[in-house]
Order: structure tokens, then sequence, then C-alpha cells
């Protein structure tokens, strides 16, 4: 009698996991905020389209999505916020353009850049997207090409994005009043732990971005902001989900970029349909990672390839396949260091050990 039981559960169990993956949580931010972050991402894209430098407005484009760090509280502290996130985005992507002259400087920068992002998004708790797109214009600038004389005017124009966002976000506080969550974040009190976490995260990422230039991958960056991307779940559970999400998504997302790709995109239809991709993506990612991933594939694929090709070819499919499924499998090592619950801990007492407890 037992031994069916026992098999049942497991089964219940199996089937109980299954179903969390396609849950649809509830969102925690109002849809005019996504509304809002495509206005400042559409505002550089079609200038850049009327200019005629759609490479320079994607960079302005990235320094937009500071605005999605917006918190639900009052507007001085909203504006603080967002002023000290834009100071933040520009400091990673000015140190990865800055070491971007040798693999090993770049690597090594990375990993510092995310153990020193990740400490700072644990400890004041900042909510999703948390240190993503830190990261995310971290590994961008070291896989930039160096050319010293470009570093100022790429620098400026993330950084001219970061500014727009700032703007807008002030003339959408005074218009809509969001009821606040929380008036102060919370503080993770044990440093030491706070710590560990950090610097697993920090050498999953930069150790990532090294074996992706290692092995001659053309974008290397595609590598480490998966890993990042998957290892920002705050368990193991979310870690394993979102690597499934994120699989799946891609698969998916690739099918829909070579349905994109092969219409006639050019100009302001190429624009438009980078405006509309970031506008479900981020109404999406509220609600189920894996569904905003099957948009962000084809958006990230504008982005990086849109301007060089208009042919989604098979080998790039693959390519970009087998990118982010290394950087999948990276974090999903990374997160399980991070959440054994052996490893670190003894590590942690150790090191407390040695030191005056944590404050």
């Amino acid at each position: 009698m037992n031994q069916p039981e026992t098999h049942l559960s497991w089964l219940q169990k199996i089937r109980k996991e299954f179903r969390s993956l396609f849950v649809l949580n509830k969102p925690n931010r109002p849809w005019h905020v996504a509304l809002v972050a495509t206005i400042g991402m559409a505002i550089p894209a079609l200038v850049g389209v009327y200019v005629g430098h759609m490479a320079n407005a994607i960079l302005a484009c990235v320094g937009t999505m500071v605005i999605l760090y917006i918190p639900r509280t009052s507007i001085a502290h909203r504006m603080v916020t967002l002023a000290v996130c834009s100071f933040g985005i520009v400091a990673c992507f000015t140190l990865g353009l800055g070491a971007g002259f040798s693999v090993y400087t770049s690597a090594v920068t990375l990993t510092f850049t995310a153990i020193l992002v990740d400490a700072i998004c644990r400890y004041y708790s900042i909510p999703p997207p948390g240190n993503f797109f830190f990261i995310f214009l971290a590994a961008l600038g070291c896989t930039l090409p160096f050319v010293p004389e470009l570093i100022p005017m790429r620098i400026g124009l993330v950084a001219l994005g970061c500014m727009l966002s700032c703007l807008l976000a002030f003339f959408y506080s005074l218009m809509v009043t969001l009821p606040a969550l929380n008036t102060a974040a919370a503080v993770e009190k044990n440093i030491t732990h706070l710590l560990l976490h950090s610097v697993v995260f920090g050498l999953f990422v930069g150790g990532s971005y090294l074996l992706a230039e290692k092995i001659g991958l053309q974008k290397p960056y595609w590598v480490p902001i998966s890993c990042a991307a998957i290892m920002q779940g705050a368990t193991f559970k979310l870690i394993w989900q979102r690597k499934i999400h994120r699989v799946a998504g891609t698969v998916l997302g690739m099918g829909l970029a070579w349905f994109i790709f092969k219409l006639p995109l050019q100009g302001w239809t190429f624009a438009l349909a980078i405006i509309l991709l970031f506008f479900i993506v981020e109404v999406l990612v509220a609600h189920h990672y894996g569904l905003a991933v099957i948009f962000i594939t084809p958006l990230t694929l504008l982005f990086a390839e849109g301007s060089a090709s208009r042919v989604l070819n098979e080998s790039l499919v693959v390519t970009r396949l087998g990118d982010i499924a290394i950087g999948s499998l990276l974090g999903f090592i990374g997160g399980w260091v991070m959440h054994h619950p052996k490893l670190l801990l003894h590590l942690e007492k150790k090191i407390s050990k040695h030191n005056s407890p944590s404050l």
C-alpha cells in the first residue's frame, strides 16, 4: 500500500512542478509603466531612422531602459533612484568599454562589476529587473569593437538615453500617482552571506564571458547575459524554472524571429518592429518570463543583427541557440552553487569565525 502511495506522491509533485511552469503571475506594476518605457525607447529609435544612424540610436535605446527601475514611492525618491541607476548603468558601460582592449581585462572587469552590482542590488533589495541591465551594459561594452576615439560618443549616447527616461519619468510622475508598496527597501543584514552570493554570481558571469571568448563565439555577450538572467532567481526552484522558460522561449522566439526577418524591414518599419516587440515584452515579463522570452529573442536579434543583415539564416539560428544554451547551463550550475544548502553555509561559518559579527 505504501509503495503506490509513494509513487503517486512523486507523480503529483512532478505534475505540480510542471503546472508551475505555466502559471501567470500577478503583475506588480501598472501597464502604463510599460507604455512610458516604450515611448522613451521609441524616440531615439525613430530619430535614428530619420537621421540614418540606427546603430547609434540602439545605444540610446538601451539607455532608456533605466525607466524600468522607477519605484512606487514619492516623486523625489523616484527621481533620485532613477538618477542613481542612470549613473550605475553609464558607469558599467564605461568600465566595459574601457576594458575592451583585451579578453582577460574584459573578463576580470566584468567579474568585479557583476560582484559589485549584485552586492548593491541585494543589499538594497532592488526589485526586478534588479542587476540585469547593469550586467547587460557591462557585457555589451566589453564586446563592442575597441575604438578609443568612439568611447566618448558611445558613453554619451547611453547617457542621453538615461536622461531622456528620467525626463519622461518626471512628467509621468506628475500625471500619475502610484500607490506606494513600501517607503523604504528592506536591507540585507548578513553581509557575509550577501557577499558570498555576489562573488559566486560575479565569477560565473565573468567566467562565462571568458569561456565564450575562448571558444570563439562571434557574439560572446549572449553567454554572460543568459547566465546572469538565469542566476537572478531568488531560489533554486526559480532558477531551474527560468532555465526551462529561457530555452523553450528562445526556441519558439527563433521561429518568430525567422518570420520577422523574412519581412522587408527597412527604415521606419524596422524601428516600428522594435517598438512593438519592446512593448509586448514589457507587458508580458510581469506575467510570465517564458512568454516574454519568445518576444525578447527577436527583439535582441533585431538589435544585434538587424542592421547588418535582412536574412536570418540557419547558421545564425543554430549559433544563437547554442550561445543561449551555454549561458543558461552555466547559469543553472551557478544557481545550484549559490543556493546549495551546505556549500556556502560552510564557507560563511568559516569566515564569520575570523570576523566581527555582521551589522
